[in-house]
């Protein structure tokens, strides 16, 4: 029986199995089953699940700028708002209405809304974005919906309602965001098959924009993170696919081994900064004792460097190397009319601003409809009452007499109302109270009906002059809500960072001559130079050829190596002085090069290529020093002179693949160095870029003059401090800051006009630099709370305009002054002279001076100070 049963077992399997490979089957009783294949199944399942995704989870709507949970969340707030904080894990409770998930996905929903500081106002830990802490649980924080969200998310008049997911509730369909919301929050989802990122912008810029939208202007927006820091959005395209933007720390200098990181980019916590900036220690790329999370109110990491660490080097290779630097990939993608559609920011903000146009034309076609219905019923009030239609329905026995005589009794008044009488409007008048009638005045009637008109004409002006009134709508917002959202993040243009020349040499280079190997495995053979695993090496061998490779733990280059060292790239500097045997000729060359380009593991021929070329003399001059060498030919030759003197600095440097001069037509049996000359390229020419705060040889900028070994750079900076620096490429100055940077000369003298806090006194001073320590600030000014510097200059008899009020009542007057008319050349610590005793307006270098330019004084100095008159009484 078991054996029977089990074949028939078998049978029906494979009956389906054939149904579902070869369609329908014909069963015994005929009939014929409908059946679907697999794949089809797989193919319809997936689409429906890439479309709920993609329409009900992941993109934002364009219309709102929300997510569907996001929007739920709201909707369910708005139900509950009575002005009280609630419990998130109550709002959680009532919000699983309408979202058909867990209270996991709408808490965390929650918790990011909350964290965006716009809709929500929120109380207890929420979080903290910057250093990654989590909120605590939902039933210990709060939540009520904030002021802002109030007024620009909510009206139930024009908003399109639908069932809830059980048919229980309903919800709305976008909620009527008159606001461009989702350019303010940013929104980052990934679908199936898209995602989007569209990055969070400035609340005040979105309105400005948004104004200029209307009145007719191009605009154009960048992202602001709550984070701070520094933003480059050269490649930012708008916000669409393809862009991209680089976001920096903010990174200060407290002194040469310490650095402080204040802010974190966009998307990274100081506890996964920190966590990169270990590892890129770890792995030797930077070098630091010890890195310390101060963070509280404001973020504080303290960086304490190694000893010998340059800090201008390490805050580069901070952002070549850790989370300091992040680059971001926006991907503007929102859904619209149903379907998702990818645009650039610009052309999403266009389409929010046309979208609060509409709603806000929404708004007041209802708010005039209701004004004219209230203008409607006074005016049909008023008819009823003071010409006693009510009486007329005093002796009426049925309730259609009573309908039938009010009607009949306001005929000859119809004419003059706003539209026709109904039913409805005649059952109202008849629910007026007998108090009301008795006590009904005329006059205040009247009142009413005129101010009802008012009204609707101030809304049939905002109608017509609708662009106009939406401009106000923007401005009010702003100026409502705009205060403490000023941009946090600095828009700045980045500099590129050669990571080879700011990594730390964590290696030590090592070569074998004879049998051509380098690298910094070769523990046993000669010690070149240190190095760092990122750096490439260029070698020259005996036979004319050299290459460059990347530094690595062995590599083979050739035998018989004559030089090694590491090699930068666009080196215009190191210059090679080389001597070599042409085997085709028989004669020797002489020829001066630089190597400043290159394609990594080709070899290259130094020789004019015959084969048996050997090199008879090489150096590598770091700065195009020049040379003096002994040549001594062969003593079997027929020279006359057998030994003499050549000089490399009588010829010119050229490319690499230049044959050079002709030494001799002897033999030559040895060339050694008889003496190292000058550098025969002279100095270099220094450019400043204001726009990244970078010293370069590209001519970038403005130029600061032509540099020696041991010259230096002078900075005077606006907080009232100068500092001589290097001109090494790696440094960096703030280019927010900076108000003097040149070349250091002893013999300059600094002008400055500074407040002193202390003393609320404007001072002149002129002083030389005395100090010769490097990359250390010292204040000229004085160092009390509130202290600024005004002018700053370098310039040889610069002139001061100064404005100022004098007399009762109070007329302004406006001078000319000499600097060194005012003040001697004095130490750099002197206060120098007071400047006047009026109250100074305006502070500044005269027109007609060198450098001159506007120094309007702070609004917290200016009026403020009463000093010694040096130009007046």
């Amino acid at each position: 029986m078991a054996k029977g049963k089990n074949k028939k077992e078998n049978k029906e399997i494979e009956e389906r199995e054939s149904e579902v490979q070869n369609g329908p089957v014909k069963r015994q009783n005929g009939e014929l089953e409908s059946t679907v294949h697999v794949q089809d199944l797989y193919k319809n399942w997936f689409l429906d699940y890439a479309s709920y995704v993609i329409l009900e989870r992941a993109v934002p709507a364009l219309n709102d700028g929300l997510k569907p949970v996001q929007r739920r969340i709201l909707h369910a707030m708005k139900r509950m708002d009575d002005g009280r904080y609630h419990k998130v894990a109550n709002i959680i409770g009532h919000t699983m209405q309408f979202h058909p998930h867990g209270d996991a996905a709408i808490g965390d929903a929650l918790v990011n809304l909350g964290q965006k500081e716009l809709l929500i106002d929120t109380q207890g830990n929420w979080g903290d974005i910057r250093t990654g802490d989590s909120a605590a649980a939902a039933r210990y924080i709060e939540a009520r919906l904030s002021k802002f969200a109030l007024e620009v998310a909510f009206n139930p008049d024009i908003t399109e309602w639908q069932r809830s997911y059980d048919g229980r509730q309903k919800e709305p369909v976008h909620l009527p965001m008159k606001f461009p919301l989702v350019l303010a929050q940013g929104a980052e989802g990934i679908a199936v098959g898209l995602s989007t990122k569209i990055l969070p912008h400035n609340f005040n810029e979105l309105l400005d924009a948004s104004i200029d939208i209307l009145q007719g202007k191009k605009v154009q927006i960048f992202p602001d993170f709550p984070t701070g820091g520094y933003i480059d959005v050269t490649h930012y395209n708008d916000g669409r696919r393809g862009g991209r933007v680089r976001v920096r720390a903010k990174i200060e200098i407290t002194d040469k081994q310490r650095l402080v990181i204040k802010d974190v980019p966009y998307g990274v916590t100081t506890t996964s900064l920190i966590d990169s900036i270990i590892k890129a220690n770890d792995s030797g790329k930077i070098k630091i004792k010890r890195v310390v999370d101060n963070t509280a109110e404001e973020v504080e990491i303290v960086i304490d460097l190694a000893p010998g660490i340059s800090p201008q080097v390490a805050i580069d290779a901070l952002y070549a190397f850790t989370d300091c630097e992040v680059s971001i990939s926006p991907n503007c993608c929102v859904i619209y009319e149903d379907k998702p559609r990818f645009m650039s920011v610009g052309e999403l903000l266009r389409a929010s601003t046309e979208h609060t146009l509409e709603l806000l034309r929404k708004e007041l076609e209802i708010k005039k409809a209701d004004l004219s219905e209230k203008l409607f019923f006074s005016s049909l009030e008023k008819i009823f009452i003071e010409n006693r239609i009510y009486r007329d329905i005093e002796e009426c026995e049925t309730w259609e007499a009573v309908i039938e005589t009010i009607d009949k009794g306001l005929e000859p008044f119809k004419p003059q109302l706003l539209r026709e009488v109904t039913e409805e409007d005649i059952i109202r008048l008849t629910e007026i109270k007998i108090k009301r009638i008795s006590k009904y005045n005329s006059f205040k009637a009247d009142e009413l009906m005129r101010q009802l008109q008012e009204e609707i004409d101030r809304v049939n002006y905002n109608l017509a002059h609708l662009t106009d009134y939406a401009i106000d709508y923007f401005k009010h917002l702003k100026e409502k809500y705009g205060k403490g959202r000023e941009r946090k993040t600095e828009i700045r243009v980045f500099d590129a960072i050669e990571v080879a020349q700011v990594a730390v040499a964590n290696q030590k280079l090592y070569v074998n001559r004879k049998d051509g190997f380098i690298g910094y495995g070769l523990k046993k053979d000669e010690f070149v130079s240190e190095c760092s695993d990122l750096d490439d090496i260029i070698v020259f061998r005996r036979d004319g050829k050299f290459m460059v490779t990347r530094a690595t733990d062995k590599a083979f280059v050739g035998k018989d190596i004559i030089h090694v060292a590491v090699w930068k790239k666009g080196d215009t500097r190191t210059t090679y002085n080389m001597m070599y045997y042409d085997a085709d000729s028989g004669r020797s060359y002489a020829k001066r090069f630089n190597v400043t380009a290159i394609t990594r593991d080709r070899e290259y021929d130094l020789t004019r290529g015959a084969k048996g070329s050997r090199v008879l003399y090489f150096s590598a001059n770091p700065n195009a020093e020049s040379e003096i060498v002994t040549v001594h030919l062969s003593p079997h030759c027929k020279a006359r002179k057998k030994v003499f003197e050549f000089d490399f600095g009588k010829i010119d440097i050229k490319g690499r693949g230049s044959q050079g001069n002709i030494v001799t037509r002897w033999p030559v049996r040895k060339v050694a160095q008889k003496e190292v000359g000058e550098s025969t390229i002279g100095g270099v020419d220094i450019y400043y870029d204001p726009i990244v705060g970078r010293l370069n040889t590209d001519e970038r900028g403005r130029l600061l003059g032509n540099f020696d070994n041991g010259d230096l750079i002078l900075v005077i900076t606006n907080d009232g401090k100068y500092m001589l620096t290097n001109f090494e490429m790696t440094n960096r100055y703030d280019p927010e800051k900076v108000v003097v940077i040149e070349k250091f000369n002893p013999d300059t003298v600094i002008s400055a006009v500074y407040y002193d806090a202390e003393l609320d006194n404007f001072f002149v001073k002129r002083f030389k630099i005395e100090t010769q320590t490097t990359n250390k600030p010292f204040s000229f000014i004085s160092e009390g709370k509130g202290s600024k510097l005004i002018v700053a200059t370098t310039a040889p008899e610069p002139q001061l305009e100064i404005e100022y009020l004098k007399g009762r009542p109070k007329k302004e007057f406006s001078e000319k002054v000499q600097i060194n008319d005012l003040v001697g050349v004095k130490g750099w610590k002197a206060r120098g002279n007071r400047l006047s005793r009026f109250q100074i307006t305006y502070v500044g270098l005269a027109e007609n001076s060198d450098e001159a330019g506007e120094s309007k004084l702070p609004p917290e100095i200016s009026g403020r100070a009463e000093q010694l008159d040096l130009f007046g009484e």
